[in-house]
């Protein structure tokens, strides 16, 4: 039977979300991918049962998540039954509902009452939780009034479904029209959860980042290392086993080229002056920022893992790294 570390708590670092008086740890783990079909399952459970001896206390997952859709929350759901229930207390579990999920009108992407309340259902069951900590709508649904989605959500926490809300994906713009609508109903909306790294500043130009700060809303970031190439792999090329070789369409869709090639390799070097990885200066980028509550990282291994929570036992960036850092990457 797993007993879990009793030193789980001493040197991890958790910062409050946003103004409310919610803690996350630093680094969250994301089972986004690694969490499906097809991964193998003691390799999940040794990821998941190490991030909480290190004091990992947020897992976060999605209905779509797999990629086959439930996939990943039948896996936690196993992993935590089996392992983590007597510390239900001691975990932050999120899960969110937006993206496609099953077929007909009321399982399409959206932010319909019908949508959310049954995808919320059914990954409570996947799960086999009674309740999630945090409850995203995943995605911007236009043809879904803002009054609507947010009501749904107020509705969730009521029925103590869900402990707080967040929204994801969204841009700043319409996170001020959320914000303004969940105050309306009184929803404990607390974070956002947004891609967000050394080569994605999506947040800053669109507005999230500086309304979340004004609102006193918590951001969550994914997508730290750029699918990967923020990773010393990436320093020579682009390594044979990654989802970016002889593919075009994603090397495209990810932003690489001969430059990005270029800027992988100056940021290596820095990282590597410094006595650490590529990967474990980018999550230090992210929390050099006070804006960001937590970096949450995909992992495919325990090694994997480990080198990332490392990230945390190094000295601080400093202001003209941190300069050096987007002068290279800008």
């Amino acid at each position: 039977m797993y007993c879990a570390d009793e030193k789980r708590y001493e040197n991890m670092t958790y910062n409050f979300c946003g103004e409310s008086g919610l803690q996350l740890p630093k680094i969250s783990i994301g089972l986004w991918q690694n969490f499906g079909i097809n991964d193998d399952y003691d390799t999940m459970k040794n990821i998941i049962l190490t991030a909480f001896d290190k004091g990992v206390t947020h897992f976060d997952l999605a209905n779509n998540y797999g990629p086959e859709p439930g996939r990943a929350e039948i896996n936690f759901g196993k992993i935590f039954k089996e392992n983590l229930k007597p510390y239900r207390d001691e975990i932050i579990i999120s899960t969110k509902a937006g993206y496609e999920m099953w077929d007909g009108p009321y399982g399409g992407r959206g932010g319909s009452r019908k949508y959310l309340t049954a995808s919320l259902d059914q990954s409570l069951s996947r799960m086999g939780i009674d309740y999630v900590d945090i409850f995203y709508h995943h995605c911007l649904a236009p043809e879904t009034p803002l009054w609507e989605t947010a009501l749904c959500l107020s509705d969730i926490v009521r029925q103590g479904k869900a402990l707080y809300a967040g929204i994801s994906n969204y841009d700043g713009h319409t996170m001020h029209k959320m914000n303004k609508k969940c105050k309306e109903f009184n929803v404990p909306f607390i974070i956002n959860q947004n891609r967000y790294s050394i080569f994605d500043r999506t947040i800053e130009h669109n507005g999230l980042k500086e309304e979340a700060v004004d609102k006193g809303k918590g951001i969550i970031a994914f997508s730290p290392l750029a699918q990967g190439q923020l990773s010393d792999k990436y320093e020579n090329g682009i390594p044979e086993n990654s989802r970016l070789y002889n593919n075009d369409a994603v090397q495209k869709k990810v932003g690489y080229n001969e430059r990005r090639a270029k800027q992988i390799k100056e940021l290596c070097q820095m990282a590597h002056r410094r006595g650490e990885t590529l990967s474990q200066m980018a999550i230090q980028w992210l929390l050099a920022d006070s804006a960001v509550t937590s970096v949450l990282v995909g992992v495919h291994s325990k090694a994997q893992l480990l080198e990332n929570l490392k990230a945390l036992e190094f000295a601080p960036l400093t202001k003209e790294e941190i300069d050096r850092i987007n002068e290279i990457s800008l």
